[in-house]
């Protein structure tokens, strides 16, 4: 080896570092006075979001948060959950995104698996947090104690040679063993899903964003970091107010306009109600599998711009497969998936070998836009990043034109409204009764939400779904509730040969009603 380059390595490989908040704050440097997040008709220009971000990455320093350490929020979407994004990127910190959907028990699992440092808290979830607090855990208010720390602060010190591979975010994911995940999310990660979102959904530098979708969720967090990166305006709504996204259409440039199932219908009521609009949107929805195709034919057409035939997931971005578009107002179309640009992807039989074309494998990714493990969670890891590629649990087929179709979820999990439900969640609190002897939970196909939990049940005494939600009630949060029972006796859960409960059966003796 050259001994010149041995010398210099350290500083070349410096030399191709990119971490978010500097990509970011080369962005603020060029357009100090732009428009860098609207909230409630108050914009926000990119030079003051720098001076406060750099202000709350001193707070959490002098409150002793170090390099690594993690920083819980729990919070809606507002302009100060930006904020934390980007100071804990400036000071080395890792965000973990708060469900604040979730009761008591299981956001105190959260909580206690990252042991964050500090927690921030706005007003609406205090109470929440509260309930769920581990002992001894210090936490900021958003609001008005928040301002004060900024104001008395001067702005910090931002880390510059930090490692693209550093943590940024914890986003959580549902567990197929019943209790959340925390998937660790760094810079590279959240660069390269920029790149995915300009390269496979047409998305254009300086187009804006509407973060409706909780930021918790990574439909809001990756976009909208993405956003900031490119130089657009993140516009911030307080949830699924068709009204608001609706005159965000009106009045920006949007780049991916984030729709899932539940509000479509009415978005599009909304739009349709006030005629044309002359929108400038360069992409719009999410999981087309799950939306009736009338309202794909319907809000492509009102907003002049293709649907985005999605997969993807919290621990992959937009990739692996989120290339293809479902044409402006097309009332027949195909679903199959376009591979992203970004990755790669192989479909594994259960001998860890590539299937061939034609036949189920699981699907296994390999790209930079993928997730840095789960948290505190080896056992996971080495399981799900066999051989270096990780697995989705998620069965596809390669089409001869190189698309692929899916087939099924080698890990069932049922998709509501965007939320991701893992049946053992549901089931561990219904078989913790002692009147119930099995249950277990399929998914319906569902108009509105794509897909909704049913449990099916054999219990001692006959039970309704009153006393079935009373049951989860304080254990799980309300969009995990059974939204249907059926009670039927232990010889019907039709079985493998390995003795576990066929659920396609069941679903299929749904669908026979």
């Amino acid at each position: 080896m050259n001994p010149m380059l041995s010398k210099a390595s350290v500083p070349i490989t410096q030399a191709s570092f990119a971490t978010v908040h500097g990509l970011f704050l080369e962005r603020a440097r060029a357009q100090p006075d732009a428009v860098a997040i609207e909230f409630e008709g108050k914009a926000q220009s990119y030079g003051t979001l720098v001076d406060r971000a750099r202000r709350l990455a001193a707070v959490l320093r002098a409150r002793g948060v170090k390099p690594g350490d993690r920083v819980a929020i729990l919070s809606e979407n507002r302009p100060e959950y930006i904020e934390a994004e980007l100071a804990c990127a400036m000071c080395g910190a890792i965000l973990a995104c708060q469900n604040w959907r979730l009761v008591a028990a299981e956001l105190g699992h959260c909580l206690t698996l990252v042991a964050p440092v500090l927690a921030l808290v706005s007003p609406r979830s205090r109470e929440a947090f509260e309930d769920a607090c581990p002992e001894g855990l210090q936490s900021l208010s958003l609001g008005p104690d928040y301002e004060n720390a900024l104001a008395s602060t001067e702005p910090g010190d931002v880390i510059r040679d930090a490692d693209p591979e550093s943590g940024l975010l914890i986003l959580y994911t549902s567990g197929t063993t019943g209790l959340p995940k925390g998937a660790l999310i760094s810079h590279r990660a959240e660069i390269a899903r920029m790149a995915a979102l300009q390269i496979d959904c047409g998305v254009r530098r300086g187009d804006s964003f509407v973060a409706w979708a909780p930021m918790y969720h990574m439909a809001s967090s990756d976009q909208l970091l993405a956003t900031l990166m490119s130089g657009g305006a993140v516009v911030v709504v307080d949830g699924a107010d068709v009204v608001a996204i609706a005159d965000a259409v009106q009045t920006h440039s949007i780049g991916w306009l984030v729709m899932m199932p539940g509000p479509i219908g009415a978005l599009i009521e909304e739009l349709r109600s006030r005629g044309p609009i002359n929108a400038n949107v360069a992409c719009v929805g999410a999981m087309a599998d799950l939306v009736p195709r009338r309202e794909i034919t319907e809000l492509t057409a009102l907003l002049d711009a293709p649907y985005v035939n999605s997969f993807g997931a919290t621990e992959t971005g937009l990739p692996p497969a989120t290339a293809a578009m479902i044409p402006v107002g097309a009332a027949e179309f195909s679903l199959d998936k376009a591979i992203s640009t970004m990755c790669q992807v192989r479909l594994l039989g259960e001998d860890g070998i590539e299937v061939a074309d034609g036949e189920p494998g699981e699907m296994a990714v390999r790209g930079p836009t993928l997730f840095s493990g789960y948290w505190a969670n080896e056992a996971t890891n080495l399981k799900d990043f066999s051989d270096g590629w990780f697995r989705m649990g998620d069965l596809f087929r390669r089409n001869p034109d190189g698309t692929i179709s899916f087939v099924d979820r080698a890990k069932y999990m049922i998709k509501s409204g965007g939320e991701n439900i893992y049946p053992a969640e549901i089931e561990r609190v219904l078989l913790a009764d002692p009147r119930i002897d099995e249950a277990v939970v399929v998914k319906r196909i569902d108009g509105k939400w794509g897909e909704v939990p049913v449990a099916f049940i054999a219990a001692s005494e006959p039970l309704d779904l009153d006393d079935v939600v009373a049951l989860c009630r304080g254990f799980l949060a309300g969009y995990k509730m059974p939204k249907d029972l059926r009670q039927i006796a232990l010889e019907d859960f039709r079985r493998s040969t390995s003795g576990k409960v066929q659920r396609h059966e069941l679903e299929a003796l749904l669908g026979a009603e």
